[in-house]
């Protein structure tokens, strides 16, 4: 194994309490990825080979005269939405820009990533530039993007969604972000799996769409990790919607505090109606 620098090699204990808050936050964030990842559709196929490129949608401010939807209403049509992007999304590209800190021992890093994903299993990156401590860079930020492919490639984001199949959704009323009307609602999960979180999801009065997601992840796979926490942000680019910052942090009884953001922006979606897929993933890092 190699050396690692900083006060966190001390110890083999250390490097592996550190290793599980990796993967914690990749949970927390893999969690809530299901806006961009492959889901049920429930068989259904789309009808025709269009292909389409859509920008970023307008926000819509409360003064906009749009019908209101009621909070189940809202509900319904945010489960819609989810459902039809899994069908038209056929790939995307956004640039992604990841920085990491660990307090403890005054190490940071960012790295910025050009990043691909093609329906259903291939996601990969390609890297643009990085600032900051090796140690960040090869043990957080790279172990969290083979771990995000990972996830990718297993097919297993449906567990992790946030759907009624793995929450119970209670309304909690309206709420203001960033000039967007939202519903609140609490989210519990129906079962403590690795993944999962609670907290509150909240919705836009007009559209239904996903405007942010927060809370704490449920399951902890270890009894060095106290507690993880996170906040994400979303955004609709026509008809979809996709993550634009995820806040987290864990807390872990060795190291201390890890703390990830992850931003993504110049998302590229492309509908594609009829097109063969290929079910293969991998990470394209190349060597500096």
């Amino acid at each position: 194994m190699v050396l690692l620098v900083g006060r966190v090699d001390s110890f083999c204990m250390r490097n592996r309490a550190f290793l599980l808050v990796v993967w914690l936050l990749t949970s927390a964030a893999l969690g809530q990825a299901f806006a961009w990842g492959p889901h049920d559709t429930g068989g259904s196929k789309p009808s025709d080979n269009a292909v389409m490129v859509y920008p970023p949608a307008p926000l819509v401010p409360a003064s906009v005269s749009l019908p209101r939807m009621a909070p189940e209403l809202a509900l319904q049509v945010y489960h819609g939405r989810t459902r039809i992007q899994a069908i038209q999304l056929a790939s995307y590209s956004a640039v992604t820009v990841i920085h990491a800190e660990l307090p403890d021992s005054s190490q940071q890093g960012e790295y910025e990533l050009q990043r691909y994903f093609s329906a259903p299993h291939d996601l990969h990156f390609t890297a643009l530039h990085y600032k900051g401590d090796g140690f960040v860079k090869s043990n957080v930020i790279t172990r969290l993007l083979q771990s995000e492919v990972d996830h990718i490639k297993q097919e297993d984001t449906g567990l992790t969604a946030i759907s009624a199949k793995n929450y119970k959704f209670s309304y909690k009323g309206t709420a203001e972000i960033s000039n967007r009307l939202v519903h609140v609602f609490q989210v519990k999960p129906r079962r403590k799996r690795p993944g999962l979180f609670k907290g509150r999801v909240c919705l836009d009065v007009f559209t239904g769409s996903l405007v942010r997601a927060e809370g704490g992840v449920v399951k902890s796979p270890s009894f060095f990790v106290k507690k993880i926490e996170f906040v994400q942000d979303y955004a609709d680019y026509g008809s979809f919607t996709f993550p634009v910052h995820i806040h987290s942090e864990a807390q872990a009884r060795v190291i201390g505090r890890t703390v990830i953001d992850i931003y993504h922006q110049d998302y590229q979606p492309v509908v594609v109606g009829v097109q063969a897929r290929q079910a293969s993933s991998h990470v394209l890092i190349p060597a500096e």
